[in-house]
């Protein structure tokens, strides 16, 4: 399941810290998913007692009324992360205490009858979870547009991937104080990935070209689309100058996906990379396949977008209500 680290413009648990994050999530989710299996094959009579995976936001709602040990912890965080950030990668993920009340009980709709409807109802838990790390942290929130709830290709990226994949989904970074709203960003282990997809009518053929246009083409029409390529090109400058500016050394893919139509592109530039109807299944398997773990230098690649990132949230009620903008 590929991890949300940045949506549009909200602000993103893993802001505060992409080098504990990322490991903390794949943690849990394998840890709860094996008691959630286990409870379901051993008890397998009441839906209410399965266990999901709690995102820390709800376990630190539940300790709020704590506030002055909240703030050590929250405190002794930071602390200890910015001491290990130059350190070997697997050392820089502390193992969670024992003692912290990583879980919590949630009830199923209905009680799943096979193992692929325990993982289908377990993944689209985790899905909402997803969201919340994404739009609020302990002290601030985002108000999520209830879209990204429905979002079928958002959920293809944190449903469909690897867990040690990274998603910036349609960011907003700001450059020379100005807002600008880019594409797809997928962090792999190796490599990342500008994303546009090209996607209307089943079997839709799309004409590629230089032009500002595009043609698209149907059974029953031909009209033009602005071309793909001006968001995508834009987002691949964006960062590969962030990447240059920090000298941070990871390839950079560019990629159009239309898996339910045709791209006939053939004066597409050699940089391009196309996976539509014919040979998407190819693509999309081979990043599947990718086992690496995480790595240090895709971690600090995705720091360094995070920080050109817009971000707009408020401070929680319980703080006070106040915009921030950064």
């Amino acid at each position: 399941m590929g991890q949300l680290i940045k949506l549009q413009d909200y602000i993103s648990r893993y802001e505060q810290d992409i080098f504990t994050y990322p490991s903390r999530f794949v943690r849990l989710k394998k840890q709860q998913w094996e008691r959630t299996r286990t409870n379901w094959e051993n008890e397998g009579v009441d839906a209410a007692n399965l266990s999901f995976p709690q995102s820390l936001l709800e376990w630190e709602e539940e300790n709020e009324n704590d506030k002055p040990a909240f703030f050590k912890k929250l405190t002794g965080l930071f602390k200890h992360n910015q001491k290990k950030n130059n350190q070997d990668i697997n050392q820089v993920f502390p193992t969670p205490s024992e003692e912290d009340p990583l879980e919590f009980t949630a009830s199923f709709s209905y009680m799943p009858e096979t193992i692929d409807e325990l993982k289908r109802q377990f993944l689209d838990q985790l899905y909402r979870f997803q969201l919340k790390w994404a739009s609020s942290t302990v002290l601030e929130k985002s108000f999520i547009h209830s879209k990204y709830y429905f979002e079928e290709n958002l959920k293809f990226f944190l449903q469909r991937f690897p867990d040690t994949f990274l998603v910036l989904y349609r960011p907003v970074f700001l450059l020379k104080k100005a807002p600008i709203e880019v594409e797809v960003i997928l962090l792999t282990p190796t490599d990342a990935w500008c994303i546009t997809f090209v996607e209307e009518e089943d079997s839709a053929v799309f004409v590629g070209s230089s032009e500002r246009f595009w043609l698209k083409r149907t059974n029953k029409e031909e009209k033009k689309i602005l071309n793909p390529m001006l968001t995508l090109n834009r987002t691949e400058r964006i960062v590969r100058n962030i990447f240059k500016m920090h000298e941070i050394d990871f390839p950079i893919h560019k990629l159009l996906v239309s898996r339910n139509g045709y791209i006939d592109y053939p004066s597409a530039p050699v940089d391009i990379e196309i996976a539509e109807a014919r040979n998407f299944e190819q693509w999309f398997q081979l990043m599947r396949s990718l086992k690496s773990p995480l790595k240090h230098t895709q971690l600090k690649g995705a720091r360094v977008l995070l920080q050109y990132c817009q971000t707009t949230s408020n401070i929680r009620a319980e703080w006070g209500i106040v915009e921030k903008d950064e």
